[in-house]
C-alpha cells in the first residue's frame, strides 16, 4: 500500500502522456482521479499507523539496510496526508486555470509534469533510505522547474532558470553529504544510520556532511536568506504552481531536514553538540520580521504572497529550533495551517486573475461585490494568517509562543505579536480594497474583457478554495483535530519527550 502512493501519479503521468494520442482531452480527469485515490490510501495508511504503529515495505524482498524501503510512522503519514489533501485539490481546480494561464495546446504535458511533481513529494515523504530521498527531491525539483518555466509571463523562464540554479546548489550540498556519510558509516538506510552514527558524533567527516544536509535543505524551503529564489518563481508560475510551492513543496522539503535532523542524527547531535539552534533562532526571527516586513511594501498579490511565504517559514524553524514538545507541535501544526492558508489563499488570487488578468493589489478593489465567494474565502485565509482566534493560524501560532515561554526563549513572544500584527497590515489593506474599494482613474481604465468578465469561476475551481478555507475555520474550532495527530509526531521526532 506504501508503494502505491508513489506509483498511482506515476503511472497517472504515463496515461496522461498516452491519452495525447486521442482526441479526448481527459487529462485533469486522470490526474484528478490518480490524486483522490493517493489522498485516500493516505488517510487509510494514517489510521493504520496511528493504530498499529510503524509501517515497512522492502522492495524485492531484500530486508533493510540492503534493500531499499518505503516507511511510515507518525511523522511522515502526518506530513503525507498533507501534501496528498493539497495535491488532490489542487488538481480539481487545475484544468480551468491551467487552459487559460498555459494555453490548451500545452496542458498535457503540464498535468503530466504536474504528476510527476506529485510522485516525487510522497516519494520524499515515504522513503526511508537517504540516496533515495535525494532521487525524490530531484525528480520534483526537475518537475518544478519545467513547470515554472510553462507559464506565459515573461519573466516566468528567468524564475525557472534561478529556481534550477539555486535548487542544483542545494541538491549539490545534499548529494555530498550523502556521499560523506555513506563514506563513513557503510550504509545509507536512516534507520541503520541512528544506530551507527552516535559513536561518530565527534567525526569531522559526519560534521561537514550534517553542515552539508542543512544548507541544502534550507535552500530548497527558502529560509531567509536563501529565499530570492522563491519570490520570482510564485510571482511569474501558473497560480496551481504557486499555490502548490507555498502548500506543498516547501513543506516537504521542511520534512526532509526534519528527517535528517531528529531520525538520522538525533536530536540531541543536532541541537545540542552542534551550535545550529543559536543560527536558527536568528533565522527565524530575520526571516518571522523581515518577511513581514517586506511583504507590507508589495503591489502585486502573488509578490506579497511570496514574501508572507518567508515569514511563515520562519515560523516553522522556530518551532524547530525550540526543540520541545510544545515548540515542535506548533512547527507542524503549522506546517499543515500554512499549507491550508496559502494554498487557499493563492487559489482565491488565482480566481480574480482567471476572471479579470488582474495582478495588482490596487486592481482589487470591488472585487467583493463581483465574486463574494472567492473573496470571503481570501479573507477567511488571510484572517488565519495574522493568527485571529478561532481560525487555524492562532492555534500554531499560540504553540509556538507557549513553546517558546517554555524554552526560556520569552523574547520570541514578541517578535510573533508583531509579526502578526504587520501581517494584519497588509492582508486588512487587501481586505479593504477588495470589499469597500472603488474603482478611481489611478487603477487605470478597465479592459472591455474585464467588464465582461465579472462574477464567480466555474464550480470545479471554487470548491477548492473554499474548502481550504473552510477548514482553515474547522482547525481553528475543532483544533483537536489535527493535534491528535501533530503530538504524537512531535513525540517520536524529540525521542518520547
Amino acid at each position: 500500500m506504501i508503494a502505491l502512493v508513489v506509483i498511482i501519479p506515476l503511472f497517472a503521468a504515463f496515461l496522461i502522456t498516452l491519452s495525447g494520442v486521442t482526441k479526448y482531452r481527459i487529462h485533469w480527469h486522470i490526474a484528478g482521479v490518480a490524486t483522490f485515490f493517493s489522498f485516500a490510501a493516505s488517510l487509510y495508511l494514517l489510521q493504520e499507523v496511528f493504530s498499529a504503529g510503524r509501517i515497512s515495505y522492502w522492495f524485492g524482498g531484500w530486508e533493510p539496510p540492503w534493500g531499499i524501503e518505503f516507511v511510515l510512522d507518525y511523522f511522515s503519514s502526518f506530513i503525507l496526508v498533507i501534501i496528498a489533501f493539497v495535491a488532490f485539490v489542487i488538481t480539481m481546480y487545475a484544468g480551468p486555470s491551467v487552459k487559460k494561464e498555459v494555453g490548451e495546446e500545452r496542458s498535457l504535458t503540464f498535468a503530466a509534469l504536474y504528476m510527476t511533481l506529485v510522485a516525487g513529494l510522497f516519494g520524499i515523504v515515504v522513503t526511508g533510505d537517504m540516496f533515495n530521498l535525494y532521487v525524490f527531491l530531484e525528480i520534483a525539483s526537475l518537475a518544478g522547474y519545467a513547470l515554472i518555466g510553462a507559464g506565459t509571463k515573461r519573466g516566468a523562464l528567468v524564475a525557472s532558470f534561478n529556481y534550477l540554479i539555486l535548487g542544483t546548489i542545494g541538491a549539490v550540498f545534499f548529494l555530498l553529504g550523502v556521499g560523506y556519510l555513506y563514506m563513513v558509516t557503510g550504509t545509507l538506510n536512516m534507520a541503520d544510520l541512528a544506530v551507527r552514527l552516535p559513536a561518530l558524533y565527534d567525526s569531522r567527516v559526519i560534521l561537514t556532511a550534517f553542515a552539508l544536509f542543512t544548507v541544502g535543505l534550507s535552500l530548497k524551503f527558502a529560509l531567509f536568506p536563501l529565499h530570492t529564489w522563491l519570490l520570482s518563481a510564485h510571482s511569474q508560475a501558473p497560480t496551481i504552481i504557486s499555490a502548490i510551492l507555498a502548500a506543498a513543496v516547501l513543506k516537504v522539503n521542511v520534512y526532509a531536514l526534519l528527517r535528517v535532523m531528529f531520525t538520522v542524527f538525533g536530536w540531541e547531535f543536532s541541537l545540542q553538540a552542534v551550535p545550529v539552534s543559536t543560527l536558527m533562532y536568528l533565522l527565524a526571527a530575520a526571516a518571522i520580521i523581515g518577511g513581514s516586513l517586506l511583504t507590507v511594501a508589495q503591489t502585486n498579490i502573488k509578490r506579497m504572497l511570496a514574501f508572507s511565504s518567508v515569514g511563515q517559514i520562519g515560523y516553522i524553524v522556530l518551532g524547530i529550533a525550540l526543540a520541545n514538545h510544545t515548540g515542535m507541535t506548533g512547527s507542524l501544526m503549522h506546517i499543515l495551517n500554512h499549507a491550508l492558508m496559502k494554498g487557499g489563499l493563492f487559489l482565491a488570487a488565482g480566481a480574480v486573475i482567471y476572471k479579470t488578468g488582474l495582478y495588482e493589489l490596487s486592481a482589487l478593489k470591488g472585487m467583493g461585490r463581483k465574486m463574494p465567494y472567492s473573496m470571503a474565502a481570501f479573507s477567511v485565509a488571510g484572517l488565519s494568517m495574522v493568527g485571529v482566534p478561532l481560525t487555524a493560524g492562532f492555534v500554531s501560532k499560540w504553540y509556538l509562543a507557549v513553546g517558546a515561554l517554555e524554552a526560556g526563549m520569552g523574547v520570541f513572544v514578541p517578535v510573533i505579536l508583531l509579526s502578526s500584527l504587520l501581517s494584519a497590515t497588509y492582508f486588512w489593506r487587501v481586505i479593504e480594497s477588495i470589499y469597500f474599494g472603488v474603482k478611481t482613474a489611478d487603477t487605470g481604465p478597465e479592459t472591455k474583457e474585464q467588464q465582461g468578465n465579472t462574477g464567480e469561476v466555474p464550480v470545479s475551481m471554487l470548491l477548492p478554495v473554499l474548502a481550504l478555507a473552510g477548514l482553515c475555520i474547522l482547525f481553528g474550532t475543532a483544533a483537536f483535530i489535527p493535534l491528535s495527530f501533530a503530538e504524537r509526531a512531535a513525540s517520536l521526532l524529540l525521542g518520547g519527550m
